[in-house]
Protein backbone atom coordinates (compact mmCIF):
# COMPACT_ATOMS: atom_id res chain seq x y z
CA UNK A 1 0.00 0.00 0.00
CA UNK A 2 1.21 3.12 -0.99
CA UNK A 3 1.87 5.96 1.76
CA UNK A 4 -0.59 8.48 -0.19
CA UNK A 5 -3.63 6.06 0.19
CA UNK A 6 -2.77 5.92 4.22
CA UNK A 7 -6.12 7.35 5.76
CA UNK A 8 -5.93 8.31 9.42
CA UNK A 9 -8.78 6.80 12.03
CA UNK A 10 -11.83 8.86 13.14
CA UNK A 11 -14.70 8.29 15.66
CA UNK A 12 -14.28 6.31 18.68
CA UNK A 13 -16.79 3.25 18.70
CA UNK A 14 -13.77 0.69 18.86
CA UNK A 15 -12.28 3.02 21.83
CA UNK A 16 -11.24 1.09 25.16
CA UNK A 17 -12.01 2.21 28.39
CA UNK A 18 -11.28 1.41 31.98
CA UNK A 19 -12.94 2.03 34.61
CA UNK A 20 -13.95 5.23 32.93
CA UNK A 21 -10.92 6.12 31.90
CA UNK A 22 -9.91 6.24 28.08
CA UNK A 23 -7.04 4.23 27.27
CA UNK A 24 -4.48 5.85 25.09
CA UNK A 25 -1.22 4.48 23.45
CA UNK A 26 1.76 6.39 21.30
CA UNK A 27 5.67 6.76 21.92
CA UNK A 28 8.16 8.71 21.34
CA UNK A 29 10.16 8.06 18.04
CA UNK A 30 13.28 8.75 18.42
CA UNK A 31 16.95 8.36 16.69
CA UNK A 32 20.89 8.55 17.31
CA UNK A 33 22.85 10.66 15.79
CA UNK A 34 26.08 8.47 14.19
CA UNK A 35 29.51 9.45 15.81
CA UNK A 36 32.71 7.73 16.55
CA UNK A 37 33.23 9.93 19.28
CA UNK A 38 33.12 7.73 22.68
CA UNK A 39 33.22 10.35 24.76
CA UNK A 40 29.42 11.52 23.21
CA UNK A 41 26.89 10.03 25.67
CA UNK A 42 23.97 8.19 24.90
CA UNK A 43 21.68 11.44 25.92
CA UNK A 44 22.80 13.78 23.86
CA UNK A 45 23.08 11.38 21.06
CA UNK A 46 19.83 11.10 20.91
CA UNK A 47 17.04 13.29 18.80
CA UNK A 48 13.31 12.84 19.32
CA UNK A 49 10.20 13.23 17.04
CA UNK A 50 7.79 15.87 18.13
CA UNK A 51 4.49 16.78 16.94
CA UNK A 52 2.02 19.38 16.30
CA UNK A 53 -0.92 19.72 17.69
CA UNK A 54 -3.82 20.62 15.52
CA UNK A 55 -4.25 24.64 15.55
CA UNK A 56 -1.91 24.96 18.37
CA UNK A 57 1.76 25.75 18.33
CA UNK A 58 3.18 23.30 21.27
CA UNK A 59 4.35 20.12 20.48
CA UNK A 60 3.48 16.29 21.13
CA UNK A 61 4.81 12.78 21.11
CA UNK A 62 2.21 11.15 18.56
CA UNK A 63 -0.52 9.25 20.72
CA UNK A 64 -4.36 8.39 20.49
CA UNK A 65 -7.16 6.03 21.49
CA UNK A 66 -6.19 2.75 22.04
CA UNK A 67 -9.12 0.45 20.00
CA UNK A 68 -10.77 -3.15 20.67
CA UNK A 69 -9.18 -4.69 17.59
CA UNK A 70 -5.67 -4.04 18.47
CA UNK A 71 -2.92 -4.61 20.75
CA UNK A 72 -1.54 -1.41 22.82
CA UNK A 73 1.75 -2.18 20.56
CA UNK A 74 -0.15 -1.74 17.45
CA UNK A 75 -2.14 1.23 18.62
CA UNK A 76 1.28 3.30 19.06
CA UNK A 77 2.55 2.18 15.81
CA UNK A 78 -0.44 3.01 14.18
CA UNK A 79 -0.47 6.73 16.06
CA UNK A 80 3.05 7.11 14.84
CA UNK A 81 1.77 6.66 11.20
CA UNK A 82 -0.75 8.73 11.33
CA UNK A 83 0.29 11.26 13.26
CA UNK A 84 3.91 11.56 12.55
CA UNK A 85 4.44 9.70 9.06
CA UNK A 86 6.88 7.72 10.98
CA UNK A 87 7.31 3.22 10.72
CA UNK A 88 10.16 1.62 13.72
CA UNK A 89 10.70 -0.66 16.28
CA UNK A 90 9.23 -0.46 19.44
CA UNK A 91 12.16 -1.27 21.81
CA UNK A 92 11.13 -3.70 25.10
CA UNK A 93 8.17 -3.04 27.13
CA UNK A 94 6.06 0.33 27.45
CA UNK A 95 8.10 2.90 29.39
CA UNK A 96 5.01 3.15 31.88
CA UNK A 97 1.65 3.92 32.14
CA UNK A 98 -0.20 7.41 33.62
CA UNK A 99 -3.22 8.89 34.38
CA UNK A 100 -4.06 12.08 33.39
CA UNK A 101 -7.04 14.69 32.92
CA UNK A 102 -7.46 16.34 29.34
CA UNK A 103 -6.96 19.99 28.98
CA UNK A 104 -9.93 20.59 26.83
CA UNK A 105 -13.65 19.73 26.22
CA UNK A 106 -12.27 18.77 22.84
CA UNK A 107 -9.73 16.75 23.79
CA UNK A 108 -12.06 15.36 26.90
CA UNK A 109 -11.00 11.39 27.32
CA UNK A 110 -14.63 10.40 28.91
CA UNK A 111 -17.11 12.03 30.03
CA UNK A 112 -14.80 13.01 33.30
CA UNK A 113 -12.16 13.81 31.03
CA UNK A 114 -9.65 11.00 32.17
CA UNK A 115 -7.32 9.08 30.38
CA UNK A 116 -4.82 6.08 31.27
CA UNK A 117 -1.60 6.57 28.79
CA UNK A 118 0.99 3.77 27.85
CA UNK A 119 4.15 5.37 25.96
CA UNK A 120 6.46 3.42 24.38
CA UNK A 121 10.34 3.83 22.76
CA UNK A 122 10.04 3.59 18.81
CA UNK A 123 13.43 3.32 17.08
CA UNK A 124 12.69 5.17 13.70
CA UNK A 125 13.45 3.13 10.54
CA UNK A 126 11.37 4.85 8.01
CA UNK A 127 10.07 8.33 7.84
CA UNK A 128 7.46 8.67 5.39
CA UNK A 129 7.20 12.13 3.12
CA UNK A 130 3.26 11.54 2.99
CA UNK A 131 1.46 10.76 5.92
CA UNK A 132 -2.39 10.55 7.01
CA UNK A 133 -2.26 14.48 9.46
CA UNK A 134 0.19 15.91 7.33
CA UNK A 135 -1.92 18.62 7.03
CA UNK A 136 -3.07 18.94 10.82
CA UNK A 137 0.11 18.50 12.16
CA UNK A 138 3.96 19.83 11.82
CA UNK A 139 6.93 16.97 12.74
CA UNK A 140 9.79 18.16 13.82
CA UNK A 141 13.23 16.52 15.47
CA UNK A 142 14.73 17.81 18.33
CA UNK A 143 17.10 17.06 21.04
CA UNK A 144 15.76 15.61 24.66
CA UNK A 145 16.29 18.68 26.80
CA UNK A 146 14.33 20.45 23.80
CA UNK A 147 11.28 18.30 23.59
CA UNK A 148 11.36 18.43 27.70
CA UNK A 149 10.70 22.27 27.07
CA UNK A 150 8.14 21.77 24.11
CA UNK A 151 6.05 19.55 25.98
CA UNK A 152 2.47 20.32 26.35
CA UNK A 153 2.17 17.49 28.64
CA UNK A 154 3.36 16.85 32.20
CA UNK A 155 2.72 12.96 31.92
CA UNK A 156 4.63 13.40 28.59
CA UNK A 157 8.00 14.57 29.92
CA UNK A 158 7.84 12.11 33.00
CA UNK A 159 7.72 9.50 30.18
CA UNK A 160 10.51 11.29 28.54
CA UNK A 161 12.50 11.19 31.69
CA UNK A 162 11.87 7.89 31.72
CA UNK A 163 12.52 7.01 28.52
CA UNK A 164 16.68 8.92 28.53
CA UNK A 165 16.87 6.57 31.97
CA UNK A 166 16.37 3.54 30.12
CA UNK A 167 18.13 4.43 27.16
CA UNK A 168 21.09 5.29 28.97
CA UNK A 169 21.13 1.98 30.93
CA UNK A 170 21.18 0.30 27.84
CA UNK A 171 19.01 -2.40 26.03
CA UNK A 172 16.34 -4.50 28.23
CA UNK A 173 18.28 -8.01 28.94
CA UNK A 174 15.11 -9.97 28.79
CA UNK A 175 13.97 -8.46 25.36
CA UNK A 176 13.10 -10.22 22.34
CA UNK A 177 11.59 -9.28 18.78
CA UNK A 178 8.31 -9.85 17.65
CA UNK A 179 6.94 -8.27 14.37
CA UNK A 180 3.55 -6.57 15.12
CA UNK A 181 1.57 -6.38 11.65
CA UNK A 182 -1.65 -5.11 10.55
CA UNK A 183 -3.65 -6.76 7.77
CA UNK A 184 -5.70 -4.03 5.69
CA UNK A 185 -9.09 -3.58 6.28
CA UNK A 186 -11.90 -1.20 5.25
CA UNK A 187 -13.85 -0.70 8.71
CA UNK A 188 -16.38 1.74 9.01
CA UNK A 189 -16.38 5.08 10.66
CA UNK A 190 -19.37 6.32 13.23
CA UNK A 191 -20.15 8.58 10.31
CA UNK A 192 -20.42 5.20 7.81
CA UNK A 193 -17.40 6.40 6.04
CA UNK A 194 -14.63 4.01 5.04
CA UNK A 195 -11.74 4.31 6.82
CA UNK A 196 -8.72 2.54 5.61
CA UNK A 197 -5.92 0.64 7.85
CA UNK A 198 -2.67 -0.28 7.07
CA UNK A 199 -0.33 -2.33 8.16
CA UNK A 200 2.48 -0.91 10.91
CA UNK A 201 5.45 -2.43 9.99
CA UNK A 202 6.18 -2.25 13.34
CA UNK A 203 8.54 -4.78 15.26
CA UNK A 204 8.28 -4.72 19.57
CA UNK A 205 10.74 -5.94 21.39
CA UNK A 206 10.08 -7.03 24.78
CA UNK A 207 8.55 -10.20 26.66
CA UNK A 208 4.92 -10.73 26.64
CA UNK A 209 1.60 -12.01 28.89
CA UNK A 210 -1.69 -12.94 27.53
CA UNK A 211 -4.34 -10.74 29.55
CA UNK A 212 -8.21 -11.75 30.36
CA UNK A 213 -9.10 -10.27 27.05
CA UNK A 214 -6.98 -12.64 24.92
CA UNK A 215 -4.36 -9.87 24.16
CA UNK A 216 -0.59 -10.01 24.00
CA UNK A 217 0.64 -6.89 26.23
CA UNK A 218 3.88 -5.96 27.96
CA UNK A 219 4.67 -8.20 31.03
CA UNK A 220 5.73 -4.79 32.75
CA UNK A 221 7.72 -1.98 31.71
CA UNK A 222 12.28 -1.45 31.07
CA UNK A 223 14.41 -2.90 33.85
Amino acid sequence: MSSSSLVARTGRHLQRYDNNLRLVSGCIPYRLAKTEDQRINVENRIEVLMVSSPNRNDMVFPKGGWESDETVEEAACREALEEAGVRGILKGNSLGVWEFRSKSKQEACSEEGGCKGYLFALEVTEELDAWPEQHNRNRKWVPVEEASVLCRYEWMRSALREFVRVMEAGKNKREHEMLVERKEEVPMTQEGEECQLMSTNCHVNGPMSTTSFGLMVPTGIFL
